[in-house]
């Protein structure tokens, strides 16, 4: 396993005491997969995150608009080798029971605002799945999971990624980059009310299925 840390976190608002980051698993059908990936990684900048690499996944812990970036440029990277792969993300902010984790209680703290993000010229589809994790009143908000997850793809269908429900799932499609500051931002709108909130996110580009789509 190997790790890097770029610090570039003001340390009064060190998002790692609320445990915010994410994991990250890229497959790519192809028999020069450790070239596609290694070659993604290089061009991601790490800056102001903490970077662990292991067999299974790599961990990111940071802000969420440098885990945004990073997890955009990645997956455009690997996009862009043209090659089919599958991307899938968790992201955690709340953590009770974390490794390492100084909650102090409340969702206000990291109550922040994502950048929009940016335009890859890259199509992905996408399944997405957030969970709300709150069994009492934090920020003078009563728990309503289904209440917050419909007010996050309610965002999904006013920016144009939302496709459909299906079982377990929402289906995104659109644009690589805004389908994840899609998920990015309903992840921290509905952390603004609920203390723990994760979401998973199973990204698929350059699929033989999306030859019909231009870009």
């Amino acid at each position: 396993m190997s790790e890097t840390t770029v610090p570039a976190v003001d340390q009064r608002d060190d998002p790692l005491r609320f445990g915010v980051g994410a994991r990250v698993t890229v497959a790519v059908m192809t028999d020069r997969y450790v070239d596609v990936i290694m070659d993604a990684l290089r061009r991601a900048d790490a800056t102001g995150l903490v970077v662990q690499t292991g067999d299974v996944s790599t961990y990111l812990g940071g802000a969420e608009p440098e885990l945004l970036r990073y997890l955009t440029e990645l997956s455009a990277a690997i996009a862009e080798s043209g090659e089919h792969a599958a991307i899938t993300v968790h992201l955690s902010r709340g953590c009770p029971g974390e490794v390492i984790c100084e909650l102090p209680g409340g969702a206000g703290p990291r109550a922040v605002e994502v950048a929009p993000g940016r335009v890859t010229g890259r199509y992905a589809a996408a399944e997405w799945a957030l969970y709300p994790l709150a069994d009492d009143v934090r920020a003078g908000v009563e728990p309503d999971h289904m209440r917050d997850i419909y007010a996050a793809i309610e965002l999904a269908k006013d920016n144009g990624t939302f496709r459909a429900s299906e079982h377990f799932v929402t289906r995104l499609e659109g644009d690589l980059g805004t389908v994840l500051a899609t998920v990015f931002a309903g992840w921290t709108m509905v952390g603004r009310g609920v203390q723990h909130v994760t979401s998973h996110l199973t990204l698929s580009v350059n699929s033989p299925s999306h030859d019909h789509v231009a870009g």
